[in-house]
């Protein structure tokens, strides 16, 4: 089994003002387009349209620690968990996502995920920067 990938980006900002900013659903189409544009909530759950069908969305409760964790339900009933943290780094913080293969995933499937998260990272670096 291929091993899990942690990508991370260094953003130069304080890691509350990150943890903020990521936290928040309604701010996933600045910088995870890929994940869709409508995001709308549902008591304790976020609904996404993607391409593949409307994609269910349950974060981790408001805490202390930068936990950004979330599972993701697809159209077709899986459940995916995400790992997700912001952790201070001096004045700054380090955004590292946790990218597991799902049984079954090819190489080639993995590092085009892996692009992809690495995109999206990089583009939370440049909103959150901008702030």
């Amino acid at each position: 089994m291929t091993q899990s990938r942690h990508l991370s980006v260094h953003i130069d900002r304080p890691s509350s003002e990150v943890y903020a900013f990521a936290s928040d659903p309604r701010n996933l189409p600045r910088w995870a387009p890929g994940l869709g544009s409508a995001v709308e909530p549902d008591g304790d759950a976020w609904f996404v349209e993607t391409s593949q069908g409307r994609v269910g969305l349950t974060f981790a409760p408001q805490n202390d620690y930068g936990v950004l964790d979330h599972v993701v339900r697809t159209p077709s009933g899986d459940t995916v968990y995400v790992p997700l943290r912001a952790i201070a780094d001096g004045d700054g913080c380090e955004v590292v996502f946790t990218l597991r293969p799902t049984p079954g995933m090819t190489d080639a499937e993995l590092d085009r995920d892996t692009a992809l998260v690495t995109a999206d990272l990089a583009l939370l670096k440049q909103v959150v920067e901008a702030l």
